[in-house]
């Protein structure tokens, strides 16, 4: 075999003052000035990537928090006390004051709150059907705030939304008639842009209503004494700083606002209930910002559910969990074994978004709540009745809806609407049913609350309504990408009509509420008008976004339609 050799060429020297070249004669490459922006950009977003990566993971890692076990129930659950009052020309009158305070929140210090006739959250109110009832609202504080009353059926100008503002220093005192069944609501400020801010520091208390008309029926047999055996049950997630002040700040990676990392039951940290009958009766309220809960027994153990936002169901329904939406009440019968001891504990509620969204807006989270101590003997109980309040099927019918109206629900607005305080979104027509449809269409949890009204829920993405949305409901969670279809009815009372003064409804997580998820309705008399503007009083304003409604398809005012139809 032959081998042939090649024999490079002789190296050519390079000419007198010229740079000397790579070996071999081959000329060197140079980046230009592009090429090294681009690397130096790569790395960069590289590393920025990296880092991103980095942060997500640690955050996804502590996003997910549970007390499973580890809360030591080492104090006696506080009862708000029920408010005092008294009678003038046969109007019951109450007083509250807004106040700053101090209080034992279970952080490392006594933390700064705010609340009304005391520290931190206020006195429960108890008026009955068919009562006028006057409140006195003082706002001590330095800022200016609201009182609403959720779920009440009520005049507009009294509701105490945005637009009933209480400047420092000043009283305002809505007067109206008790009129609608027996129910849990409760209330808490409203003021534009700082709900969440005032509920998150304490402003908030319960409002029983009792149906003499009823109270000789079966309802008479559930737990009824206040602090004994019928207790309120306030749910409020909190954080603090290392010096006691309350933490409020919103990660940046929640898509729904502050999430605590402790759970108070009416301001208590670590509550007990001792327990002396054989059935005790709760009623739940999530006054929470954002969080949901799922709310059941430790163990596993069922209870009754027997009432929703507006009152009782019509029969009881036996169920292991209660989902709560921020805003949402449920009343559950307990019943308990001599020396028995049972937590109340919220589970991760199902969300149904996608999975780095379900953690970082408390999807994942597990918190016990509350001790129920059953003391060796227990005074007997009458066993729950088989039927109790009204079913809303029989009051309000499909068949006879007029008209359908469309909600949806997308980052902070309605519609592709911002909130405008002097603008109206929607004008009904007292009297009439509706259907309202309303979708989730971003992959965030989102729900529902209509002032004024308890209307029924039809089904959720074509399907029955599970028995916690089975009774009037103010107040629904909304799934994401599936329709959830309500029937509405504004009913007739004094002062209800009002072309001038709105109705809220909006997205109860406060956060979202407060930055722009809100409409405004009118209520008019048949044939009435009403204007697509109205006025804002001084301060009522947020310039965030009132100024600069987002495009989309809102089209407020939307009027009745002048050929009524059939519903959907």
């Amino acid at each position: 075999m032959t081998t042939t050799y090649t024999t490079p060429p002789p190296a050519v020297p390079p000419a007198p003052g010229a740079p000397a070249g790579p070996p071999g004669g081959r000329p060197r490459r140079r980046r230009g000035p592009l090429a090294r922006v681009l690397v130096v950009l790569g790395l960069v977003v590289a590393l920025f990537v990296g880092v991103v990566a980095a942060v997500v993971g640690v955050a996804w890692a502590r996003a997910a928090t549970s007390t499973a076990g580890a809360v030591e129930f080492t104090r006696p659950l506080a009862v708000p006390p029920l408010a005092e009052s008294r009678v003038e020309d046969g109007v019951r009158v109450f007083e509250l004051e807004a106040r700053e305070g101090v209080a034992d929140l279970g952080a490392s210090a006594p933390t700064p709150t705010i609340g009304l006739n005391g520290d931190y959250l206020g006195p429960t109110l108890r008026a009955a059907r068919g009562e006028r009832v006057r409140v006195d609202v003082t706002n001590a504080l330095d800022e200016t705030t609201t009182l609403h009353w959720h779920g009440m059926h009520l005049p507009p100008a009294m509701d105490g939304g945005p637009h009933q503002m209480v400047e420092p220093g000043e009283t305002w005192s809505p007067t109206w008639t008790i009129d609608q069944p027996a129910a849990t609501l409760w209330y808490h400020p409203h003021l534009h842009g700082q709900t969440a801010s005032q509920v998150y520091r304490g402003l908030a208390g319960m409002f029983l209503l009792d149906d003499p008309g009823a109270a000789d029926g079966p309802a008479a047999d559930l737990p009824h004494e206040y602090g004994v055996d019928d207790v309120p049950v306030i749910l409020q997630d909190k954080s603090f700083h290392a010096d006691g002040r309350l933490e409020n700040a919103v990660s940046f990676l929640s898509p729904v606002g502050t999430l605590g990392d402790t759970v108070l039951v009416n301001g208590t940290p670590g509550p007990y209930l001792d327990v002396t009958t054989e059935r005790v009766r709760l009623r739940l309220l999530n006054g929470s910002d954002s969080r949901v809960y799922d709310v059941g027994l430790a163990d596993g153990g069922t209870v009754q559910l027997v009432g929703t936002d507006g009152g009782l169901l019509p029969a009881p329904q036996t169920v292991e969990r209660v989902r709560l939406s921020p805003g949402d009440r449920a009343e559950v019968v307990v019943t308990m074994a001599p020396g028995q001891r049972a937590v109340l504990r919220s589970f991760p509620p199902e969300l149904g978004v996608n999975p780095l969204f379900e953690r970082f807006s408390g999807g994942d989270d597990t918190f016990d709540l509350l001790e129920l101590r059953a003391a060796p003997t227990l005074a007997p109980s009458p066993a729950v009745p088989d039927t109790l309040g009204t079913d809303p099927a029989d009051t309000l019918d499909e068949a006879d809806a007029v008209r359908t109206r469309t909600f949806q629900l997308s980052g902070r607005s309605i519609n592709g609407r911002s909130m405008d305080m002097s603008r109206v979104d929607e004008v009904v027509t007292v009297g009439e049913t509706e259907v309202w449809e309303v979708t989730g269409l971003d992959d965030t949890p989102h729900n529902f609350h209509v002032h004024d009204v308890q209307f029924r829920v039809l089904d959720v993405g074509g399907e029955p309504p599970t028995p916690d949305l089975g009774g009037w409901q103010d107040t629904v969670y909304v799934q994401p990408g599936r329709v959830t279809r309500l029937l509405v009815r504004f009913e007739a009372s004094e002062g209800t009509t009002d072309p001038d003064t709105p109705y809220m409804f909006h997205c109860h997580l406060l956060t979202h509420e407060d930055q722009g998820m809100m409409g405004q309705l009118v209520v008019v008399a048949p044939g009435e008008q009403a204007p697509s503007r109205i006025d804002v009083p001084d301060g009522g304003t947020h310039p965030d976004h009132d100024a600069a409604p987002l495009p989309g398809d809102g089209t407020g005012p939307r009027r009745p339609d002048p050929a009524p139809h059939g519903g959907h």
